[in-house]
């Protein structure tokens, strides 16, 4: 991989055969900045959690788009644990929710634009208008819900590079998010896209996020799950992930 941006390529811990950069969020704002600096591509920034890696142990093509990414970001307090039990070290979490306000601030500071695009109709338009009053100054080039479907790429592409924006946020969730920016990089004249989950929904005020107390212990997941039980299938990954990293690790050392 290429330098992410930063002076050197971050160190990265292999969980499960996906790679997670050794990051904070400062590292995330300079590679950004550096990004746009050198203004030469669209790089791809994914938000990655445990989630996602037991997703990509089935799905190869998106374990090969978390590869090529240019930053994996440990979205999840769980690779923070894991990278300690194969004893690495992630500085700390870099989640979406939490980047994006932080990628504004700054935004608003060096005069960077944002698009937003994705979550429900209406939500990207709200999440802006609050981005906005939170940072005076800042530039929303743009925002669209529309859909992750192929089928839209060409309109959707178009529509971001019309808007002029430098960074793009994308909500679909994922895997779609990922496999959306990857499939349209090559097309995008935004020199950053990151995939940020429910970040826009939170921005907005539609979701709100848990506890700063639940924050910090790792248990956002738990709050999660309270509000919103439909979740409970998803979170069945959680014990697997867990598992699967503890598995991994006994083979490793059976095998030295």
């Amino acid at each position: 991989m290429e330098s992410a941006g930063l002076d050197a390529t971050p160190p990265q811990v292999m969980i499960l055969g996906v790679p997670v950069h050794a990051v904070t969020f400062a590292g995330l704002l300079d590679a950004v900045s550096t990004w746009i600096a050198r203004g030469d591509r669209t790089y791809q920034v994914c938000t990655a959690s445990p989630e996602f890696v037991m997703i990509a142990q089935d799905d190869a093509a998106f374990r090969q788009v978390l590869r090529q990414a240019d930053l994996c970001v440990a979205d999840g307090v769980g690779l923070l644990l894991a990278a300690r039990f194969l004893g690495r070290r992630l500085p700390e979490r870099v989640t979406g929710s939490d980047g994006l306000p932080l990628i504004a601030a700054r935004a608003a500071q060096a005069g960077w634009s944002l698009f937003l695009l994705g979550a429900a109709p209406g939500v990207a338009e709200r999440a802006a208008a609050s981005l906005t009053r939170r940072y005076p100054g800042l530039r929303i080039a743009g925002t669209f819900s529309g859909s992750p479907d192929p089928s839209e790429d060409e309109a959707l592409v178009a529509r971001v590079n019309a808007s002029g924006a430098d960074i793009l946020f994308v909500a679909y969730g994922a895997p779609r998010q990922d496999f959306w920016i990857a499939r349209n990089a090559p097309r995008l004249n935004a020199r950053v896209a990151i995939g940020v989950g429910g970040a826009l929904d939170f921005a907005a005020g539609k979701v709100p996020r848990a506890p700063r107390w639940m924050q910090r212990i790792g248990l956002e997941w738990l709050f999660r799950l309270l509000r919103e039980p439909w979740r409970w299938r998803r979170m069945l990954r959680l014990p697997r992930f867990v598992w699967a990293v503890i598995r991994n690790r006994e083979r490793a050392l059976d095998g030295k």
